[in-house]
C-alpha cells in the first residue's frame, strides 16, 4: 500500500519569477504535424550555479520572503555541455552505477489526465510504488512525498526548470525521513533509504524540452553546493552544481508515455551513496522543430528503505 505525504513544493520546483523557464509553446496544432525528434548527441547551454556575491551561504524561499529579501541570493552561469543521447542503449546504466536508470513497456495508467492532485494520489501513486519495489534491488518499504506536473502551455502554474539542480542532499533525505516519519525514525535511519524521482512524459513522445541529466560516478562532491530551502516552519536543502568538464551529461530522446526515468536524489548505502545523486535539469534542444509541442510531464518523489 502507498503511503502518501502532504505536498510540499521546493523552491526548485516551483514556478515563480525567480526560476528559469522555458517558453510556452503551441501544443494541438504541432501535434499534429507529428515534427522530427531531434536525437543522437547534442551541444547545449545549461545552467549552473552561480555564488552569491557577498560570499553568504546560498539561500531561498519557498513562499514569499521576508520584507526587503530576494527570494534567492544566488545566480545562474550558462555553459554549453555535450549531451549523450541514451536511447538504445538503456540497459548500460543503473541506479547504483550512476544514479539514473530507465524503464520501458511500461502499462498504460489508470490516471489519464494529471489534473487531479488528490486523484493524482489516489490512482498514480500505487503504480509507482508498485514500478518501484518491482525494479528497484533492496526496497521494501515506499514514501511517496510529492509530486510536480509541468505543462509548457500558456497558463500553466509550472513550466520545465532549466537550472541543473538536485532535490535533495544526504542531509535533507535523513531529514525527510524524520519529518515524514518522526516516530519511526530512529529505526529507519539505521538501514539503507533513498530519494528516487519516477520522471515521465504526459504528451510524448517529447520533442521539445527534454531532460539532461550527469551521470552520478562523473559528479565530485566539491561540485555541489548546498542550497537552504526555508519553509516558514523548517529549513529543506537542495543542491546546487558547479561546471565541471568530467561530468557526463546525457538525455533519452523521445520519451514516450510508456517509459519511465528513474533519478536517484540521495543515497545513504557506505558503499554507492557517495556517487548516489543525480544532477538534472531541462533544456533547450537547438535542433527543436519550430511549433513542436511543449513538453508536458510529471515526476513523483518517493523515500524508498531497504
Amino acid at each position: 500500500m502507498t503511503t502518501a505525504a502532504p505536498l510540499h513544493s521546493t523552491p526548485i520546483h516551483n514556478l515563480s519569477s525567480q526560476t528559469s523557464e522555458l517558453p510556452s509553446k503551441p501544443t494541438v496544432a504541432a501535434a499534429a504535424a507529428s515534427p522530427t525528434i531531434p536525437r543522437g548527441p547534442v551541444t547545449s547551454k545549461l545552467m549552473f550555479y552561480q555564488p552569491p556575491a557577498d560570499g553568504s551561504r546560498p539561500h531561498n524561499y519557498v513562499e514569499k520572503p521576508p520584507e526587503g529579501e530576494p527570494q534567492r541570493n544566488y545566480g545562474d552561469t550558462e555553459h554549453d555541455v555535450s549531451i549523450s543521447d541514451i536511447r538504445g542503449r538503456e540497459s548500460a546504466f543503473s541506479l547504483d552505477a550512476n544514479a539514473f536508470q530507465v524503464l520501458q513497456d511500461v502499462p498504460a495508467s489508470a490516471e489519464q489526465d494529471f489534473t487531479d492532485d488528490a486523484h493524482i494520489k489516489q490512482v498514480y501513486y500505487p503504480e509507482v510504488e508498485r514500478l518501484i519495489l518491482d525494479h528497484v534491488p533492496g526496497a521494501n518499504r515506499i514514501l511517496i512525498f510529492d509530486h510536480t506536473i509541468r505543462r509548457s502551455v500558456e497558463g500553466a502554474s509550472r513550466a520545465p526548470v532549466t537550472r541543473v539542480h538536485i532535490d535533495q542532499t544526504r542531509q535533507s533525505a535523513a531529514a525527510r525521513v524524520r519529518h515524514h516519519l518522526p516516530d519511526e525514525a530512529d529505526t529507519l535511519l539505521q538501514g539503507r533509504y533513498r530519494i528516487i524521482n519516477v520522471w515521465r512524459p504526459l504528451n510524448g513522445p517529447v520533442v521539445s524540452s527534454p531532460l539532461a541529466f550527469a551521470d552520478g560516478s562523473s559528479v565530485s562532491n566539491d561540485d555541489l553546493v548546498g542550497v537552504e530551502h526555508r519553509y516558514p516552519d523548517r529549513t529543506g536543502e537542495t543542491a546546487a552544481v558547479h561546471p565541471n568538464p568530467s561530468q557526463r551529461w546525457y538525455y533519452w530522446s523521445g520519451m514516450t508515455n510508456n517509459e519511465r526515468l528513474l533519478l536517484k536524489c540521495s543515497d545513504s548505502d557506505p558503499d554507492v551513496g557517495p556517487v548516489g545523486r543525480v544532477p538534472h535539469t531541462a533544456f533547450v534542444d537547438p535542433r527543436t522543430p519550430e511549433g513542436a509541442p511543449g513538453r508536458e510531464s510529471i515526476e513523483v518523489r518517493a523515500l524508498v528503505f531497504g
